[in-house]
């Protein structure tokens, strides 16, 4: 096979055998070094367009710090980062001798049915709850009539309810899987087959744009099994293992100062049943009889709830 010839460009064959015959020059001292800090250089160029921004190698990845609660969505997905205006709330939290639950009765007459709204009264009342609302110029009153069925307040918590956003106070908790039973809407008897968690009331606010200075609040027992890992609690999955007792729930909107009180009809000593899992405590607490001053003495209660709005923020 024939090799490619040889071509010139740009002269003749004799300037081409010219240039070839011309001694070469040896690069001296001076050219040396010019030589070998040129190189330097151009290695240098290019070993920083080949690095670019490339992380130092003691940077922490960026991962490092972030903790896995970090990762973990609240209740009902996450909250808005920005800062939100809120509607404020205080929960009181009573608990009377089961033995003065009658005495709740003056109660329950002293204030109002409306505005409330509730799913379906019969079954309200079949689950043993009764709810009424009261104006501020009563919240006084009514404190005192608590105390004078030797209600001792247990508890109170003040909630900050981002517009939409539900806060589950808990009330009880069981360790072990259990069936709860409570009255249907139709008045049937149901029972809800639960794992271990919490029974809770769920309280949700949300602003009335048509009225300002108003809210809507609702409010429903919740039994919600525990979260099982901290990074895969999904909202999707975490409201199909809930068992929401909408039967118990009720509504109404409200402005500050303005108030409801939650409470039993009766004292329901079998923790089984939807009322007396959410209202009776067998343990109770120890109290002292006025009348005789006698040592204090353990009782069983129940619980009695006072729900006022303090404060619309928007």
């Amino acid at each position: 096979m024939m090799s490619a010839p040889d071509i010139a460009l740009g002269g003749d064959s004799k300037r081409k055998t010219q240039s070839a015959r011309r001694p070469r020059l040896r690069p001296g001292p001076l050219h040396a070094s010019g030589f070998r800090l040129l190189s330097f250089v151009l290695c240098l160029l290019l070993s920083a367009h080949l690095s670019g921004c490339a992380r130092p190698k003691d940077d922490p990845p960026i991962w490092e710090n972030v903790k896995l609660k970090d990762l973990a969505p609240s209740e009902g997905g996450a909250r808005p980062s920005q800062k939100v205006k809120t509607i404020n709330l205080d929960l009181h939290v009573f608990e009377v001798p089961a033995e003065n639950v009658d005495k709740l009765d003056k109660i329950r007459k002293k204030l109002y049915v409306r505005p409330l709204r509730l799913t379906d009264y019969g079954a309200f009342y079949a689950n043993s709850f009764w709810v009424r609302f009261g104006q501020p110029r009563m919240w006084n009153e009514v404190y005192e009539m608590v105390q004078a069925a030797a209600g001792q307040r247990v508890n109170r918590v003040s909630l900050m309810l981002p517009e939409g956003w539900p806060e589950t106070f808990t009330i009880t908790g069981s360790e072990r899987p259990q069936s709860i039973s409570y009255t249907g809407l139709d008045g049937s008897k149901e029972v809800a087959n639960v794992s271990p968690g919490i029974l809770g009331l769920r309280i949700k606010a949300t602003t009335v744009p048509s009225l300002p200075g108003q809210c809507t609040v609702t409010a429903y027992p919740v039994f919600t099994p525990p979260i099982q890992s901290p990074v895969s609690q999904l909202e999707a999955q975490a409201k199909r293992r809930e068992f929401p007792f909408t039967v118990a729930a009720f509504g109404l909107e409200m402005r500050p100062g303005q108030f409801v009180v939650l409470a039993p009809t009766r004292f329901v000593e079998d923790r089984t049943t939807l009322g007396g899992l959410f209202f009776s405590n067998p343990q109770g607490g120890l109290f002292v009889d006025d009348a005789d001053q006698t040592l204090p003495e353990r009782k069983p209660t129940v619980r009695v709830f006072l729900l006022i709005c303090t404060r619309i923020d928007f």
